[in-house]
């Protein structure tokens, strides 16, 4: 199974033959004004730690950094490692605040490596994208996302509205297809969305398609019925196609905070997912929730949408990511 490498993250420059969908400074802004939440716990609870003079790295001062930490969402387990790691470079020793942030740095850094990477591709056929997530969680926008950034890489892209249950989402993602230059295929309301996935799967073998993207019915993860119509909807596709679905995207809400931890879980199970969509990273979210996700369940984080624009999608740099979360950190 090949790689698809089409587009560009934000750290990486356009090729000749391929422009990125937004401009580098464009996007890192975008990033940057995307974790603003997070960048501004860390600028004021954990600035102001750095910035007491004489203040010395006691049992007092890391119980208080922990607590700055853990506000960013990025888990109890990053934040320990960085209260360890101070603890033992500086104990008993006057707060150096370049140290204290190169920890941040380097233990996000370690938490985030590996968890980036390409879509697969089908080895032959369409490529099949099973696309799944909560209610609410930008599972149609992502798709749109999606849409684009293969349509303008000249690829045959087939949309599956396979979330039967909200005919507004039927007709969002029909509006995005129209948009994009899609084909799309539809169920009648309340319709099996197998059904509609087997359907889309076909439309795409027989119009020689590259990409067949699929939603599904947004579910809690505690919905067992829901989350085991998933597993039909797979072996549904997998009789197509045997290697397919060959990603199985979970879109997160960036502004979930926790509960995305509960999400990644109960989806990662019943869908077999494959890697990460971040939504909604906007300024209102604590974006650190990634960092927990990524450790826990080694799903690597695809892409993260910073807007509700079609081009709002940038492939996700764990380098920027952690940049953009200490920014202004150690401003005066």
């Amino acid at each position: 199974m090949a790689l698809f490498r089409f587009g560009k993250s934000s750290s990486e420059s356009a090729g000749d033959d391929e422009q990125p969908v937004t401009s580098k400074l464009g996007m890192i802004d975008r990033l940057r004004a995307g974790l603003s939440k997070t960048a501004q716990v860390l600028n004021t609870d954990v600035r102001d730690l750095l910035k007491q003079e004489g203040r010395r790295v006691d049992t007092s001062f890391l119980e208080e950094l922990r607590g700055a930490l853990v506000k960013t969402d990025m888990g109890p387990s990053a934040a320990e490692a960085i209260v360890k790691d101070v603890g033992e470079r500086l104990r008993s020793r006057v707060v150096d605040p370049e140290v204290v942030v190169e920890s941040i740095r380097r233990t996000l850094h370690d938490k985030l490596a590996g968890t980036t990477g390409d879509l697969a591709e089908s080895s032959s056929g369409p490529t099949v994208i099973l696309v799944t997530g909560v209610n609410g969680s930008g599972k149609t926008t992502s798709i749109a996302k999606l849409t684009r950034r293969f349509t303008e890489a000249g690829l045959r892209v087939v949309l599956g509205a396979g979330d039967t249950f909200r005919a507004a989402a039927v007709e969002q993602l029909s509006m995005w297809a129209g948009r994009l230059g899609a084909e799309i295929v539809c169920g009648e309301s309340g319709s099996d969305p197998a059904s509609v996935a087997h359907r889309a799967v076909a439309q795409a073998l027989e119009s020689n398609s590259d990409i067949c993207i699929i939603d599904t019915a947004g579910r809690l993860q505690t919905q067992s019925n829901l989350m085991q119509e998933l597993g039909k909807i797979r072996r549904v596709i997998s009789k197509q196609i045997p290697d397919a679905p060959h990603e199985v995207l979970l879109v997160i809400d960036a502004t979930a905070g926790q509960n995305a931890l509960s999400q990644a879980e109960g989806f990662k199970e019943a869908a077999g997912c494959t890697g990460i969509i971040l939504a909604k990273l906007d300024g209102s979210a604590r974006g650190g929730v990634i960092v927990p996700v990524a450790e826990r369940f080694g799903l690597p984080v695809k892409f993260v949408g910073l807007g509700e624009s079609a081009e709002d999608l940038a492939r996700f740099n764990p380098a920027e990511f952690v940049e953009a979360m200490l920014e202004g950190v150690l401003r005066p």
